[in-house]
């Protein structure tokens, strides 16, 4: 059964030091690869953030 609240301090530790151990914050390093990049626009004011949000800069930050 699942607990009623999620405590991130105690699963984060052992996802952290398997990302480190698997090189996933090293980037490859390919001098064939094509640059590009992704305008991301200006923060929007005019309302609260809301998971749409989170979603966009996610996807931004796979593709990097």
């Amino acid at each position: 059964m699942l607990d009623k609240t999620f405590d991130p301090a105690a699963s984060e530790p052992l996802l952290y030091e398997q990302w480190e151990t698997s090189g996933a914050f090293k980037p490859k390093d390919d001098p064939d690869a094509k640059p590009y990049c992704i305008v991301i626009p200006p923060p929007n004011v005019t309302g609260s953030l809301h998971m749409g949000h989170a979603l966009n800069n996610t996807l931004q930050d796979v593709l990097i």
